[in-house]
Order: structure tokens, then sequence, then C-alpha cells
């Protein structure tokens, strides 16, 4: 089963409710420093625990791009949602999602689908 790490520009709303559906899944308010959490400390989190970054920083999409870090990555790519849209996407797509990631290691969530980033 797919283990994730939701990003500080994603709501902790987010954890509950995929925790609510039995998923493994930490926010980085639960790392040690929190929603001040350097990328590089997400990512080695990312990689140590096989944790696939939820974000909606593109940083951590370069960082993938160059150094293959984190360890996989769902960037979320919805510009501005409000939470209640947000989780219901994500109620809507999270099968197909955590499907994908058995095969692929990047992966874009748009308002209205899943893109496959190479």
């Amino acid at each position: 089963m797919s283990k994730f790490l939701v990003d500080a520009h994603l709501p902790y709303r987010l954890v509950v409710a995929m925790r609510g559906r039995g998923i493994d899944v930490h926010h980085t308010l639960d790392l040690p420093n929190a929603n001040a959490s350097k990328d590089r400390e997400i990512n080695a989190c990312s990689t140590r625990e096989k944790r696939i970054v939820i974000t909606k920083d593109v940083d951590f999409a370069q960082s993938f791009a160059l150094h293959q870090r984190p360890y996989k990555l769902l960037l979320v790519t919805t510009g501005n949602i409000g939470n209640n849209d947000l989780l219901k996407l994500f109620e809507n797509h999270l099968a197909e999602i955590i499907h994908t990631f058995q095969t692929h290691s990047f992966v874009e969530l748009t308002r209205s689908n899943i893109i496959i980033r190479v």
C-alpha cells in the first residue's frame, strides 16, 4: 500500500480524510520541524520511508527532475481551490492515484484529471 506525506501548502484535513480511508499518511506538521521543515528534510523523510510527497510546490518537481527526490511525487496543480473542493477532488481520484503510483513516480493532479509525468 502506498504511503504519503502531505506538504505544508495543503490542509491537514486532507490527511484526516485519507487516514479515514485507511491510508498511511503524514503531514509536514507531524515532522520534527513541522511546517518549517525544509524541502531537503521532506525529501529525506520521503526517501527513507518511501512516502509519496503530495504538494503544490513546483520546487519539488524540479528536485524530482534533477535528483529523483522525493521518492515519488504527486504535484497538485489546481490553482486556488477551496478545501472542500480539494477534498472532493481527492475523494474522486484517490483510487486512481494509488493505482497509478504502482508503476509511475511523478503524477500531476489537476482540477479535471491525472497526468503522468516522466
